[in-house]
C-alpha cells in the first residue's frame, strides 16, 4: 500500500511536544515543526514543565512567553506544570491523557529538528499500520548507518524515543515497573538481543532504573514493547536531527554518535505495508557495528570533558585511557 496523497477525511494525530528550560531550542524546534506540511491542520499540545530550583525560573519562563506566540497550527494547547514532574512523568502523564483521548498520537521533545515530511510520515504510518497489532511505534530516528540495500521503511523489535508516534492500544502496554521487565528478560534469557546483540548496554540501563540511578520512560518503552514482542516502523535514514547534545539538557550530554549528518530533510519518506514484521537483520548488524564503534569514543569524551558531574574516579580514569589510546 503506498499512501502519496492523503485522504482528505483522515484525521491528523495531534502532536504533543514537551519542554523545560531551552528556549533557543524549543524554538528551533518549533519553527521546523511549523514548516510541515499537515502543520496548519495539526492540533499542537505543549507541556512545559515547572522550574526545578531558582536557577531554572527564568529559562522556563522565557520558553512559556515563547509558546504564547507560536502559529502555524490548527490550535495549540499549553499545559503548564506548576512544579517540576521530570522529563520521565510528564512525558508517561501526558501521551497517557493526550493518546487515550484521541486514540493516536505524535511525540517530540524540545531539541528535535524535523524534516518538513515529517508529519507526513508519521501520520501515513499511522494510518497504514493502525490495524496491525505487531506494530506498537512509528519512529522518525535512524542512526548513522549506511541506508545501501535497505528499503525505504522496515522493522525492529521494541520502541523508541526520538520523533515517534503510537496508539493507545500499543501505549497501554507501556509497564512503569522496571522490575517487571528486568524480571522478565532475565528469566527468558534475553539479555543479548535486548541489548543489540550484546552492542549496547540497555539491560544496565534497566537495572540503574530499578537502582534509581537513573529515571527513563524511553528504556521502559523499549522494554515494554520488546518482550511483547512488538516491533517499531524505522526509516532507512533519519528525518530529524537532535540538537541537544550540547550539555543544555537534563538528560543529554555533549556526546553525538546519534545523528546522521546526511539526514533527510529534503524527500517525503514513502511506506509501502508489509506484513512481514520482523527484526531487519541487516539493520540489526549495522545498529550493532555502531554501538561497538563509538562506546569507547563515549567513554574517552565523557571522562576528558564531561561538565558539572563529581567523579571520584577521574583521575584514574584518566590515566587508563591515556595507556589504551598509546596502544
Amino acid at each position: 500500500m503506498n499512501i502519496t496523497e492523503r485522504n482528505n477525511t483522515a484525521k491528523f494525530a495531534p502532536i504533543v511536544l514537551f519542554t523545560y528550560n531551552r528556549p533557543d531550542h524549543t524554538r528551533k524546534t518549533l519553527e521546523a515543526l511549523a514548516a510541515n506540511e499537515y502543520a496548519n491542520e495539526s492540533e499542537l499540545f505543549i507541556y512545559s514543565d515547572g522550574p526545578k530550583n531558582q536557577d531554572a525560573i527564568e529559562k522556563v519562563q522565557a520558553v512559556r512567553s515563547l509558546i504564547k506566540n507560536i502559529h502555524g497550527f490548527k490550535s495549540v494547547t499549553i499545559i503548564e506544570r506548576d512544579k517540576n514532574w521530570g522529563l520521565a512523568e510528564s512525558i508517561i502523564d501526558g501521551v497517557t491523557n493526550i493518546v487515550n483521548k484521541y486514540g493516536k498520537i505524535i511525540v517530540l521533545e524540545d531539541d528535535i529538528i524535523t524534516s518538513p515530511y515529517f508529519l507526513k510520515y508519521m501520520n501515513d504510518g499511522l494510518d497504514i499500520y493502525e490495524n496491525e497489532e505487531r506494530v506498537v511505534c512509528i519512529h522518525a530516528h535512524q542512526y548513522p548507518i549506511s541506508p545501501n540495500g535497505l528499503p525505504a521503511t522496515f522493522f525492529i523489535k521494541g520502541a523508541d524515543c526520538q520523533g515517534w508516534a503510537t496508539w493507545n492500544s500499543s501505549w497501554s502496554i507501556f509497564e512503569k515497573d522496571a522490575n517487571k521487565l528486568l524480571k522478565y528478560i532475565l528469566d527468558n534469557n534475553l539479555q543479548y538481543e535486548f541489548d543489540i546483540n550484546g552492542s549496547y548496554p540497555y539491560t544496565q540501563m534497566l537495572k540503574r532504573q530499578i537502582d534509581n540511578k537513573v529515571n527513563s520512560w524511553a528504556i521502559r518503552w523499549y522494554a515494554s514493547a520488546f518482550i511483547n514482542n512488538k516491533y517499531t516502523l524505522y526509516p532507512n535514514k533519519s528525518i530529524i536531527y537532535n540538537i541537544g547534545f550540547d550539555y543544555s539538557g537534563i538528560n543529554s550530554g555533549g556526546i553525538d554518535n546519534f545523528n546522521n549528518k546526511k539526514w533527510n530533510n529534503k524527500k517525503p519518506v514513502i511506506i509501502n505495508k508489509t506484513t512481514n514484521i520482523e527484526n531487519n537483520k541487516i539493520v540489526i548488524k549495522r545498529w550493532s557495528n555502531h554501538f561497538n564503534r563509538n562506546i569507547l569514543t563515549r567513554l574517552i569524551k565523557d571522562t576528558f570533558y564531561k561538565k558539572n558531574q563529581y567523579d571520584p574516579f577521574i583521575s584514574l580514569k584518566k590515566q587508563f585511557l591515556k595507556k589504551l589510546l598509546k596502544k
